[in-house]
């Protein structure tokens, strides 16, 4: 197999979740998701220390070591020195939360007892792991058989020491972690998981280098890792990002909690069990970046708790639908200059029910509206459903509103991964992200007929302001090949009449079975 720079070789996290679904037998998904990914983050914090470890005996035997380093060492013993590991960003692990400890009785039969002690003793020595770890072991409707030959598969398979404390062999597998479990879970897993491609097409439009960045259904934490890695990726400083969110499912929370530990991520992640909008737990956020995926046409919401919310700027959205509630939720907490981009289903663009066209033309009128995107299907695990992508900003003194919305369908991007999943690669992402940056800084931007289009915001509200990009973008300019009309319509019939022949032969040939069948 081709190998990383790193070592790790590409595919090994399939390799790791088929060998670990085998070991599956009748568990639910949901339930296995938390079992293999809380010991694959067990085996990640223990291969970290125990590598710190490994250095800190060096460092002590080095006659060139500081003297003071020896002496404080020497005074609390080399296991003790916690500030050792934590100033490198590694957790403390306690002796029964050591995952040679766990590999040592891993045929104990109270061996789902021992990894929830292990999973206790990690969150005692660290408070911010506290209420994060799943500690279900002894009693999920798991058999210790199938605990013991995850742990015995996981010590075989999971190296988390090579190149920057294997953070990113951890991301890569953690990623497909989630990824597979929510294929396995389908709609109900997808509420946890937006594909990443999804969420880098979202991170590369609106660029977050600085500055406030807030999901209020964050789910497993995806929009914020890779926020962090576009930083990276492009020189800024991880810490110009400060992180915000809230998460209504405490499973979910936990999730995105380790996720974001692993990643070294800071943030102010709120479990809300009733949800951003019956309980906005961060109400005086005010955000430089929203990226998001809420639930798509959500029901039963809250509205009738929730007519006079001063969120409601632009109309009250009807009952059975929050996807307008989620607009302007989003709305509310930008900064002045803020922009938002997050997914919707494509009603979202053109409905008229219920008062949300009349809340739709407010918002274009308001000139927040930036740009809209539509996807193709097949790109969520949740729903086969075309999607699309709204971005908004919020207008200031200094920035006014801009008098166009630029349109962009990115429908016939990306390629099928499996037979229902469809994934957009590196080049389809930039091809919808550079038209998009040449229109905001309208350096080198055209309209290209049928990918994009940049229309006057009355011309929108013309049209009630539907914002459906097919509408706009018009059609795509066909090559032509220098054949005659003539010599073409020739050819098109020859094509149709041989097509009629073979379904002539088709039909008789199933006549002819029916009749031998006894069927006239």
């Amino acid at each position: 197999m081709k190998k990383q720079a790193n070592g790790a070789t590409l595919g090994f996290e399939r390799e790791i979740f088929q060998a670990a679904d085998k070991l599956r037998k009748n568990v639910d998904a949901a339930l296995y998701k938390h079992i293999v990914l809380g010991l694959v983050f067990l085996k990640y914090v223990g291969d970290r220390f125990e590598k710190r470890h490994a250095q800190i005996k060096e460092e002590t035997s080095d006659p060139a070591s500081k003297h003071y380093i020896k002496e404080e060492r020497a005074r609390y013993g080399v296991m003790e020195s916690r500030d050792e590991y934590t100033a490198e960003g590694v957790f403390w692990v306690p002796k029964e939360g050591r995952w040679e400890e766990l590999v040592k009785n891993a045929t104990d039969p109270q061996i789902g007892k021992r990894i929830d002690d292990a999973m206790h003793a990690i969150e005692k020595e660290n408070p911010k792991l506290k209420g994060i770890l799943p500690k279900d072991y002894a009693r999920a409707n798991v058999d210790a058989t199938t605990l013991t030959q995850l742990i015995n598969l996981f010590a075989k398979m999971l190296d988390f020491t090579d190149k920057d404390g294997g953070n990113d062999v951890f991301g890569r597998i953690y990623e497909y972690g989630l990824r597979e479990f929510a294929s396995q879970e389908g709609k109900r897993g997808g509420q946890f998981y937006t594909p990443p491609h999804v969420v880098k097409l979202l991170v590369a439009m609106l660029q977050p280098f600085k500055g406030r960045v807030y999901d209020p259904c964050c789910g497993s934490g995806g929009m914020f890792v890779q926020s962090e890695k576009f930083v990276e990726a492009h020189g800024g400083r991880l810490r110009d990002l400060a992180i915000y969110g809230q998460e209504s499912n405490q499973t979910t929370w936990r999730l995105c909690m380790m996720n974001l530990a692993v990643h070294g991520i800071e943030g102010d992640i709120q479990y809300n069990p009733e949800g951003s909008f019956l309980k906005d737990a961060l109400p005086d956020m005010r955000a430089d970046f929203v990226l998001a995926n809420p639930p798509f046409n959500a029901k039963d919401w809250g509205q009738e708790r929730l007519k006079d919310d001063l969120r409601w700027k632009y109309g009250v959205p009807p009952p059975g639908n929050a996807n307008f509630a989620w607009i302007q939720h989003f709305i509310h907490h930008l900064a002045p200059g803020g922009r938002a981009g997050f997914v919707l289903a494509n009603g979202s663009l053109a409905s008229q029910q219920s008062g949300e066209g009349e809340i739709r033309k407010k918002i274009v009128e308001a000139g927040i509206v930036e740009c809209i995107v539509a996807l193709p299907g097949q790109l969520f695990y949740s729903t086969q459903i075309p999607v699309c992508l709204w971005f908004l900003r919020k207008p200031t003194l200094s920035q006014p509103a801009r008098d166009e919305i630029l349109f962009m369908d990115a429908r016939k991007l990306g390629r099928m991964e499996s037979r229902v999943n469809r994934v957009f690669e590196d080049e389809d992402i930039a091809a919808v992200a550079a038209p998009y940056h040449a229109w905001q800084k309208s350096e080198g931007y055209e309209d290209v007929p049928g990918v994009c289009g940049s229309v006057a915001r009355a011309d929108i509200l013309a049209h009630d302001g539907v914002l459906t990009p097919g509408r706009y973008v018009g059609a795509e300019e066909q090559e032509r090949d220098g054949e005659g009309f003539d010599a073409r319509m020739n050819q098109l019939v020859a094509q149709l009449r041989d097509q009629q022949s073979e379904a002539a032969k088709l039909t008789a040939e199933i006549n002819d079975n029916l009749r031998s069948l006894g069927y006239e």
